[in-house]
C-alpha cells in the first residue's frame, strides 16, 4: 500500500519522502547503536570477565544468542535497504540452546574459538560511536533547520542572546533572528542531502566487520560441502535401491514369467497347440508391459525427451502435460552441462507436480534463464501457499539435489499465495 501511494506523488515529493525515509532509518541505526551495541558490549566485558569464576559459562551463550540477534538484524536491514545481502559467519555449534548446553565448557569454548564471535565483540563497540553519528547527524541537521526556520525567529526574545537555536551567529534583534531562516533551510536541505549516503556508509560499516572473513568463507564453504556431499550421497543410495526395487517388483517379475510361459508353452507345443497359443499370447503381453516398465526407468534416470530436445523443450513438454495451465519464459543461450541440466528438469519437475498435488492452484509459471554463470529457474503458483521444505512435500529432497551442483533453492509461500520456488546453481554452457 505504501509503495502505491508513493508511485501516486509527483517525482519531487517521492524523493522528498524517501530521504526522510532515510533520515528515519538513520535515527533508528543512532538507537540500536546505543541501546543495542552499547548495552551489548558491556554485557560481554561484565561476561567474559566473569568466566574467571564460572558464572561466565552459563551466561556467555544467552548472551551470544542476543548479540548474534542483533548482528543478524542489522545484515537483514542491510540488504532491505541496499540490495546486497550480507553471509552469516558464524559456525555451527553442538546446541543452539543455551539452557541445554549453558553449564557445558565445550559449548563456551566452541563460541570464543569462533573468529565471528570476536567480530562482533569488536563491532559492539565500534558501533556505539559509528552509529550514533552516522545515524543522528542527518536527523540533527533537519531539527535544527526546522528549529532555525519556524522557532527562532518568533521565540528568539524570550531565549535570549545566543548562537544557537538554529542560527551559527550572536543574535541581538529580529533581522538577525530572520536571518536564521535561510540558513534552517539549508540546514534541511543538506540533512536530507546527507541521509543517504551516511546510511549507506553505516551499512558498509556493517559489511567491513559483520561479513565472514576469507577464511571463515573458505571453512564454511568446506563444511557447507562437507554436508552436501553427505546428502548427495545418502540421496544417490537411496536413488539405486528404488531403481533396484523397481527392477525387481516391475521388469524383473514379468521377464520371469515370459521365461516361464516359453518354457511351458515348448512343452506343450504338440499335445496342446490352443494352450500355446494362449502363452504365446500372455508372453507377448509380459514382454509389452516390461518394455513399457522399462522405459519408464530409464525416464526416470534421463528423460528421452530431455536428451532429444534439451532442457528448453523437456521443459516446455513438462507444462504442455500438467492439468494447470503453465505460463512458459526461457532464455537460454544454449544448453547446459548434461548433469545440471538433469537435475533442473527434475527439480522443475517435482516442483510442478507439487503445484497439481497440493497448492489448489489455477494457473502456474516456469522462468528459466542464465545470468552471471548461474543457471537460475523460478516455478510459481497462485494457489493457498503454505509451503515448507521441512513439511513433507519432497522441497527437502530438491534441495539436496542441487546441493549436489552447489546449487540453492529457496521458497516463498506465504500462507495464502502466491508461492515461489527460485533455484540457482553455477554451471558452464
Amino acid at each position: 500500500m505504501n509503495k502505491i501511494w508513493a508511485a501516486r506523488l509527483p517525482a519531487s515529493s517521492r524523493g522528498l519522502a524517501q530521504r526522510l525515509h532515510w533520515c528515519a532509518r538513520g535515527l533508528t541505526v543512532a538507537v540500536l547503536s546505543q541501546i543495542g551495541s552499547l548495552v551489548l558490549f558491556t554485557v560481554m566485558v561484565v561476561t567474559l570477565a566473569s568466566l574467571v569464576v564460572g558464572v561466565g559459562f552459563l551466561v556467555l551463550p544467552v548472551v551470544m544468542i542476543a548479540v548474534r540477534g542483533l548482528a543478524n538484524f542489522h545484515r537483514r536491514t542491510a540488504e532491505e535497504w541496499s540490495g546486497v545481502p550480507i553471509e552469516t559467519p558464524y559456525r555451527p555449534t553442538d546446541s543452539n540452546d543455551p539452557y541445554d548446553t549453558a553449564g557445558s565448557v565445550t559449548h563456551c569454548r566452541q563460541l570464543l574459538s569462533d573468529p565471528a564471535t570476536w567480530r562482533d565483540f569488536l563491532w559492539t563497540l565500534l558501533d556505539t560511536p559509528v552509529g550514533l553519528i552516522l545515524g543522528l547527524l542527518p536527523a540533527s541537521f533537519v531539527a535544527y533547520g526546522l528549529n532555525g526556520m519556524f522557532v527562532t525567529p518568533l521565540l528568539w526574545e524570550s531565549m535570549g542572546p545566543h548562537w544557537g537555536f538554529g542560527a551559527i551567529w550572536f543574535i541581538t534583534d529580529q533581522t538577525e533572528a530572520n536571518l536564521a531562516i535561510p540558513q534552517g533551510m539549508l540546514f534541511v536541505v543538506l540533512g536530507l542531502l546527507i541521509s543517504p549516503s551516511l546510511a549507506r556508509l553505516h551499512i558498509r560499516f556493517n559489511r567491513l566487520l559483520l561479513s565472514p572473513t576469507r577464511n571463515a568463507r573458505l571453512t564454511l564453504r568446506v563444511e557447507r560441502l562437507t554436508e552436501t556431499r553427505s546428502e548427495t550421497m545418502e540421496s544417490q543410495a537411496a536413488e539405486l535401491r528404488r531403481i533396484e526395487r523397481d527392477l525387481h517388483d516391475g521388469a524383473q517379475a514379468r521377464l520371469v514369467s515370459l521365461g516361464m510361459s516359453l518354457g511351458l508353452a515348448d512343452t506343450l507345443l504338440e499335445s496342446n497347440p490352443a494352450m500355446v497359443r494362449k502363452l504365446l499370447a500372455d508372453a507377448v503381453e509380459s514382454s509389452s508391459q516390461a518394455l513399457t516398465e522399462l522405459r519408464d526407468l530409464v525416464r526416470g534416470i534421463h528423460p528421452p525427451v530431455l536428451a532429444e530436445r534439451g532442457l528448453d523443450g523437456a521443459v516446455r513438454a513438462l507444462a504442455v502435460s500438467l492439468a494447470v495451465p503453465v505460463e512458459v519464459q526461457i532464455d537460454l543461450p544454449s544448453r547446459p552441462q548434461l548433469p545440471v541440466e538433469s537435475a533442473v528438469y527434475f527439480v522443475i519437475a517435482e516442483a510442478l507436480t507439487n503445484i497439481t498435488k497440493h497448492s489448489g492452484a489455477g494457473r502456474a509459471s516456469v522462468r528459466l534463464w542464465y545470468a552471471g554463470g548461474k543457471l537460475r529457474a523460478q516455478v510459481g503458483d497462485d494457489g493457498r501457499g503454505g509451503a515448507d521444505a521441512e513439511g513433507g512435500s519432497g522441497l527437502r529432497g530438491l534441495q539436496r539435489r542441487l546441493a549436489a551442483f552447489d546449487g540453492e533453492l529457496a521458497i516463498s509461500s506465504p500462507t495464502g499465495g502466491p508461492t515461489l520456488v527460485t533455484m540457482e546453481l553455477p554451471c558452464a554452457l
